[in-house]
């Protein structure tokens, strides 16, 4: 698993919370050995992740030695526990099979995921690498699941793109990439970027967010808030360690001030990414890798004191 997981790395109101909240955080239930990460939450208060898909033994599937990653959904209940836990149902005839982090439009129409071409019938005819990800949307028919899948159309095969996460009003979407060329050009081995979602449900060009958000390390795993706050998570200098969890918040022309890394408890010395919020800013999620974990990558339950 460890080698699809580090490919996929590698590639409005008035409640934001100051550097001098305090949090209250846990580790929750439902963590095992195995990993859980790519966090979502959705409208109607359910939470997406990433983990292993199982079989009919609880045993890891597996395509060429590599574990397969499926998205899960989960209902929210009292104190953040999770439960309900369920795989995204997906059309029986789409030869979709390996996804590694989604999300789900506010009217919950529409699925954007992250996932690759091998074993598709949509593989580009153009040379690209196998590693590579790009990110694709589907919509939901009752009794069938999620169906229709289809590439977004600013993704190139030469590039990775991943970690979709679509804005409270449903008209951005958040992702992070390598593509390369112009002034939007990636800095770092992977930037943020964002589209805007028209009428017409095309796309406009991608935009980088930029030097105060962007840095020549990795960022990754975006998520924007109902207060214009966009959390992600980065390898630069000068942090607590590995990934930690910045805030950027949006300014009244679409920019963003510089990023802030968020305090302990949130990042640890390990890698901390996948920070979620809830619509209220009163509690949230996020994924770690600190040494009191039960796996790989745990999901975190927070509250803000």
């Amino acid at each position: 698993m460890k080698v699809i997981f580090y490919f996929v790395l590698c590639f409005f109101s008035v409640f934001g919370f100051s550097q001098t909240d305090k949090f209250s955080v846990r580790n929750i239930d439902l963590n095992d050995d195995k990993p859980h990460f790519g966090l979502f939450i959705n409208s109607n208060q359910t939470v997406l992740f990433t983990s292993y898909q199982l079989n009919k033994k609880g045993k890891i599937k597996k395509y060429l030695q590599n574990g397969i990653l499926n998205v899960y959904e989960a209902k929210i209940n009292d104190a953040g526990k999770l439960s309900e836990i369920k795989p995204l149902k997906i059309d029986e005839n789409e030869d979709i099979w390996h996804i590694t982090s989604a999300c789900i439009s506010p009217d919950g129409k529409t699925l954007f995921v992250t996932t690759n071409y091998s074993n598709r019938k949509n593989r580009p005819k153009e040379t690209f690498k196998e590693t590579n990800f790009h990110l694709e949307r589907a919509v939901y028919k009752e009794g069938v699941g999620w169906t229709n899948f289809e590439v977004l159309s600013f993704c190139k095969p030469r590039y990775s793109y991943a970690h979709p996460s679509i804005s409270p009003d449903g008209k951005t979407l958040f992702f992070t990439s390598n593509m390369r060329g112009g002034k939007e050009t990636t800095k770092g081995t992977s930037d943020i970027f964002r589209v805007n979602l028209k009428n017409d449900l095309s796309f406009s060009e991608p935009k980088n967010l930029g030097s105060k958000v962007n840095s020549y390390s990795g960022e990754m795993f975006p998520f924007f808030s109902h207060d214009g706050i966009l959390y992600f998570a980065s390898n630069r200098p000068n942090g607590a360690g590995g990934y930690d969890i910045y805030k950027s918040k949006m300014t009244e022309n679409g920019d963003f001030e510089k990023a802030k890394a968020l305090p302990k408890p949130i990042n640890s010395s390990k890698d901390d990414w996948c920070f979620v919020l809830d619509s209220q800013g009163e509690f949230g999620y996020f994924s770690s890798k600190r040494p009191e974990g039960k796996g790989e990558d745990d999901i975190y339950y927070f509250t803000v004191d």
